[in-house]
């Protein structure tokens, strides 16, 4: 008689999975969770959340991209629930949300319970760091879909506000500031490309510039940007660009108003090396760099001129990228300084 393991499917292995990940999501279990893991529907009791006069929900889902092919090719899935968790709570964290819970979708082709606690554990990590609960999540085993050793990772976080904070801090302003936050590499954007400029074989090699091996400096984590977002609220930002998919053009173009454009004198920081690499592997022109990478600037703030040099204080590694202008022409963002 055929079987579910015939197929590639193994449940009883499923069933140990989630009984070890029991104790694993116990690491990030806030008060505000009502129901354990193994339900059909995490609870969260918003009551929890604090006092909000009227509070909005904020949510958000992502995914890591082809990194994830990196790091199932080196064997090394320690940092994904980092990547996964970080990226989606600065996604809402620069509206202004603080996260509430998470939760994690990890499909593969085969379900391994070492790679799966792995990963989950590292979500949980993640969580536990920026205060927010894991709530639960769905491990899919599914070898028609994911050829041997392949996996996807996606996440889903849903935050907190309250109605009469959204926009409090005002609109950007011609002649605010633009403040950059230091990104640890890659984060979880751009991969496709990367991965081209920097096959397989060169993963393992050390690099000088990089101080590690190419496949680590491809594996470094998404940094949350969770406690600087709040700070430069608490002095006055009135907007944020989390630089992902698409890089500066099209992520500060989304928090400016029509009337208004970004100039961003990008000789104001140094790109780390891995950027390099990449650019000169692959031949990429540097305006392609800048629309598909970070470029080493994770997070851009706005903030009105007058406060800047409190922002600083109050977030020393920030510096001064650039200014907002009135609009004039159809591009959104100026990139200044770029190399023909």
């Amino acid at each position: 008689m055929a079987t579910y393991a015939e197929i590639g499917i193994h449940l009883d292995d499923a069933r140990r999975t989630t009984e070890r990940l029991e104790a694993i999501v116990a690491r990030a279990r806030g008060a505000g969770v009502l129901a354990d893991v193994g339900a059909f529907g995490g609870m969260f009791r918003l009551g929890a959340a604090g006092d909000f006069h009227d509070p909005v929900l904020v949510a958000s889902t992502d995914g890591i991209g082809t990194k994830v092919k990196i790091a199932a090719a080196l064997g090394r899935y320690g940092a994904l629930g980092t990547d996964i968790v970080n990226h989606c709570v600065n996604d809402i964290a620069v509206q202004g949300a603080r996260p509430l819970f998470f939760l994690d979708y990890l499909a593969q082709h085969r379900a391994d319970p070492e790679v799966v606690t792995t990963i989950v554990a590292g979500v949980a990590e993640a969580c536990a760091a920026v205060g927010c609960s894991l709530l639960g999540g769905e491990t899919a085993e599914m070898p028609d879909v994911y050829p041997p050793g392949e996996l996807d990772l996606a996440g889903f976080v849903v935050g907190v506000m309250d109605r009469a904070t959204i926009g409090a801090n005002g609109a950007p302003a011609a002649g605010d500031v633009l403040l950059g936050l230091p990104s640890t590499g890659l984060h979880t954007n751009g991969y496709s490309l990367a991965r081209r400029a920097l096959p397989p074989a060169t993963w393992g090699e050390f690099d000088p510039a990089l101080n590690m091996t190419v496949g680590e400096a491809l594996l470094t984590p998404h940094r949350s940007y969770l406690t600087e977002i709040q700070k430069l609220i608490g002095v006055g930002a009135r907007g944020f660009a989390h630089i992902t998919g698409g890089g500066f053009p099209e992520n500060v173009a989304r928090v400016l108003p029509p009337d208004l454009s970004a100039e961003i004198d990008t000789t104001t920081w140094a790109p780390p090396a891995i950027f390099g690499r990449i650019a000169r592997e692959r031949a990429v022109l540097p305006g392609e760099m800048y629309r598909v990478f970070n470029m080493g600037i994770g997070l851009v703030g706005i903030v009105p001129a007058e406060r800047v040099g409190e922002a600083i204080r109050t977030v020393p590694e920030a510096v001064v990228i650039g200014e907002i202008v009135p609009r004039g022409g159809e591009t959104t963002v100026r990139l200044l300084g770029l190399a023909a």
